[in-house]
């Protein structure tokens, strides 16, 4: 019985110029397409035709390995009424299925087994031809960085495909990708496509706005539909929050104002990130002016951050806000505690962050951020950071609950929350200005009328819906 590969399927002429750079041999791709556009139909009949042409083991990563199954291996194709593999991997070429580890061998010797890039770890020996990365913006990115080499050295593909989840390592990846001619990179709407009408789409945009709020809810159509990276993640803690921030022009270029203390919010990790938030309180309004994180070290390496802050910004130091556990943890040095380690730094004054539940300190980061203005390029990652923080997700009630997810955003998270406890602190040591003064301050160099204007009815909005501390 003969057999032609891709079975029964031929791209749509969107997904061609992807299908055809991988027929002809590319080796690196970053698709980011609108959701239903068939990212994983291209890519699993990529799987299939390419097994069979070179003799390899092929790897299909979601996410967590935990959605294999229904996802991919037990998924029906509503259309056809057969599983979804079926389709791409039809009985007749396959020698063996193995159900339990989601694999397929076939004659030749190929091997095609679903994975996780949550637990990539275990995958330690294997020597894969060709790697795909599904949904690769909810991935965990440490796995391409441990997988790249073994590619490197054999000569394999790896090909990366998702809707967008902020700008995370996924668009980094895409605006590479669309720079190197070595790489295939492609971002795709609704508009390019045309799967979708105009009604259809109008009515999508309706049921979230209705689901999630108009801010959030045209921010997530325009992720979900136009490829925007602009948007938080569904379930996002902030991200209507953080939505108004955006439209209400609040991220920019936000200067150090000289004359007003700097102030820190932290959050300290020892084998994850270390964050700090940098702000000012100006006029009644939180300036944020600056963003740090690495992996923590010693404290003696973080003083120096901020002595290198001060020289190369000017800035002059508030207090620091250390989280409320900094008091009694020990980190090396003789068994002194954090704080106790920040002030014999001799760098400022330093202060515990009062210990309030996350879901207060939540509460406290919505009621902060209709105050606060973020410089674009220094808290770029922090920013996003925020929009991406987000709530867990649960499978049997289908809603998110009051637990967030711990991952590379919750750092940055944390440390804002505490920075939402304190800032009114802080205001104390601000100074009291003019109206002249407060006009000044606001007029920062190559902002225009229509800036300041549109600037002056933000507040206007923001003071009817919140009110004026």
């Amino acid at each position: 019985m003969n057999i032609n590969l891709p079975y029964n399927w031929k791209p749509r002429d969107y997904q061609r110029p992807l299908w055809d750079y991988l027929a002809k041999g590319g080796k690196r791709a970053a698709a980011c397409w609108h959701r239903r556009a068939g990212k994983d139909a291209v890519l699993l009949h990529h799987n299939a035709c390419a097994s069979m042409e070179v003799v390899g083991n092929y790897w299909y990563l979601l996410p967590e390995y935990n959605q294999c199954r229904k996802a991919i291996w037990d998924a029906i194709n509503p259309h056809t009424g057969k599983k979804r593999l079926d389709e791409v991997f039809p009985p007749e070429i396959r020698s063996k299925t193995l159900s339990q580890e989601m694999k397929i061998e076939l004659p030749n010797g190929s091997t095609w087994q679903l994975m996780g890039s949550d637990n990539f770890d275990a995958l330690v020996g294997s020597t894969p031809y060709g790697i795909t990365f599904s949904e690769y913006a909810l991935s965990n990115p440490s796995a391409w960085g441990f997988l790249s080499p073994i590619l490197l050295e054999n000569g394999g593909w790896a090909v990366f495909n998702s809707t967008p989840r902020g700008k995370n390592h996924f668009y980094k990846m895409v605006q590479y990708a669309m720079k190197h001619d070595d790489w295939f990179g492609e971002i795709l709407t609704s508009d390019q496509t045309g799967l979708f009408t105009q009604e259809q789409l109008v009515g999508e945009l309706e049921r979230l706005q209705d689901e999630h709020g108009e801010a959030y809810g045209k921010a997530i159509w325009l992720q979900e539909y136009f490829s925007s990276f602009e948007a938080a993640l569904p379930g996002s803690v902030w991200g209507e929050g953080m939505a108004k921030v955006s439209q209400g022009g609040r991220i920019g270029d936000v200067p150090h104002q000289e004359g007003f203390p700097v102030f820190t919010a932290w959050d300290i990790g020892r084998t994850d990130a270390t964050v700090i938030w940098f702000y000012q309180v100006v006029s009644n309004e939180i300036r944020i002016i600056d963003f740090h994180s690495d992996n923590f070290k010693e404290i003696p390496e973080y003083a120096q951050v901020l002595r290198d802050k001060a020289a190369t910004w000017g800035y002059e130091y508030g207090l620091h806000w250390l989280p409320h556990d900094a008091k009694p943890k020990r980190l090396g040095m003789g068994g002194k505690s954090i704080i106790q380690q920040f002030m014999d730094e001799d760098i400022g004054k330093f202060a515990i962050t009062p210990e309030l539940s996350k879901e207060d300190g939540h509460q406290a980061g919505n009621a902060t951020l209709h105050k606060c203005w973020f410089d674009e390029e220094k808290c770029f990652d922090g920013i996003e950071n925020l929009k991406s923080y987000r709530r867990q997700y649960d499978e049997m009630k289908k809603v998110f609950s009051r637990d967030t997810v711990h991952d590379e955003h919750s750092h940055a998270a944390d440390a804002f929350r505490y920075l939402s406890l304190t800032w009114k602190i802080s205001k104390n040591q601000a100074p009291d200005l003019t109206q002249r003064q407060k006009f000044h301050v606001g007029n920062v160099t190559q902002v225009n009328f229509g800036q300041i204007k549109k600037a002056h009815f933000a507040r206007k909005r923001r003071e009817r819906e919140y009110g004026r501390d």
